[in-house]
């Protein structure tokens, strides 16, 4: 029940993601990685999950900062969006992405985020927009009942 409220609130835009798809790069031994794709598919992504051992080059060959990085790497489109990154947040994003963009970030491993769900425990973590010279920006910051975005 906890996990259709917590959908419910953060997928505001389900309509978009339908028919999107894109490919996740991941361990294969992460389970976190594996429910956080279930996530994105229950807001109706279609994305497919690509086991790797080289996961550090396929991150650099993204552009992904190390300061940036998680657990898996997902390919939606043209953006990149790493790591537990809600599925309300990359539908916002991909309606209107903002200029010079390369994508979205959770860094780390927040507990309470998509695929790191831990009974009650939420920790309050920033989304970070990924942008194409390197650099990061807040993009929103998660609580665990609201997304509010920086912009």
């Amino acid at each position: 029940m906890l996990r259709l409220l917590l959908l419910l609130l953060f997928v505001p835009s389900l309509a978009l993601a339908q028919g999107l798809s894109g490919k996740v790069y991941k361990s294969p031994t992460c389970g976190c990685c594996n429910a956080w794709i279930e996530h994105m598919q229950e807001a109706g992504f279609t994305l497919e999950g690509r086991n790797t051992d080289a996961l550090a080059k396929v991150k650099r060959d993204l552009g992904i900062a190390p300061a940036a990085q998680s657990c898996h790497s997902a390919v939606i489109g043209k953006y990149v969006f790493e790591g537990h990154v809600p599925a309300a947040a990359v539908s916002r994003f991909l309606e209107n992405p903002p200029a010079n963009a390369l994508g979205l970030s959770v860094p780390g491993m927040p507990i309470g985020s998509p695929g790191m769900e831990m009974g009650e425990r939420h920790d309050d973590y920033t989304v970070q927009a990924l942008m194409l010279d390197g650099s990061m920006r807040p993009y929103a910051e998660v609580s665990r009942d609201s997304i509010n975005y920086r912009d």
